[in-house]
């Protein structure tokens, strides 16, 4: 299908210059080494496989998480969404959890979505804290707007971090937005943001070989808690 360029770029939102997430191997509960890093957009047919089973699954809201998560990243993926970026998790190289969000201004991040493919090992809360690393020292933001959508999700954002009350609306819709600020991200980094770069270049050449997605009854299985460990 011919596109028409002239009225294409006339769709496609701005897009900030963003600095790339530097990649870092988290040492899971498991002893499993956790390579985080930033997918391309080209990676997303890819992921949207191991979000495609989620949508299925009612347990805190994976299905709502999933099913919005799934067209962010179709969004990304179309040029549709101005200044989005997703950062994953890979095990063994396989695909354990996806992060998102996008740059509202150049001082305001917007966080999306965290989705724990693999649950148990604290995966959601290291990426979201990935997340919020992202924005505040290599984005350089002064704050990031933030709502959650399960109570699990509530806990580990707003209050573990904790996050501040806001009155303004979050795009996602739903309650009013929680603010992470500079001064909260740099007072809760010693607890929550953990990882060691350079990512040894075994695990990293591992990870970029290949995004690997587990199957629809395996990932069904991690999240829903129906497979011992």
């Amino acid at each position: 299908m011919a596109i028409d360029m002239e009225l294409e770029m006339v769709l496609r939102p701005h897009q900030y210059d963003m600095p790339p997430y530097p990649p870092k191997v988290i040492t899971l509960a498991n002893g499993k080494k956790m390579v985080v890093r930033q997918a391309a957009r080209e990676d997303v047919p890819v992921i949207l496989k191991s979000v495609h089973p989620c949508l299925f699954i009612e347990r805190d809201y994976y299905d709502l998480v999933a099913a919005r998560l799934y067209g962010e990243l179709l969004a990304w993926y179309r040029y549709r969404v101005k200044s989005e970026y997703c950062i994953i998790g890979q095990v063994d190289g396989y695909l354990v959890g996806i992060v998102n969000g996008r740059m509202e201004t150049e001082k305001v991040g917007m966080s999306y979505h965290t989705l724990a493919i693999d649950r148990g090992l604290r995966i959601g809360a290291h990426l979201f804290a990935a997340k919020m690393e992202y924005h505040m020292e290599y984005l350089g933001q002064e704050e990031v707007l933030i709502v959650a959508e399960s109570p699990i999700g509530f806990r580990r954002w707003m209050i573990e971090y904790p996050l501040e009350k806001t009155n303004i609306p979050h795009e996602l819709g739903g309650g009013d937005s929680y603010r992470l600020t500079r001064e909260i991200y740099f007072k809760a980094k010693p607890r929550l943001v953990v990882g060691d770069r350079p990512v040894p270049p075994e695990l990293m050449e591992e990870a970029m070989r290949e995004i690997k997605f587990a199957d629809e009854q395996t990932i069904r299985e991690r999240i829903a808690g129906l497979k011992g460990r």
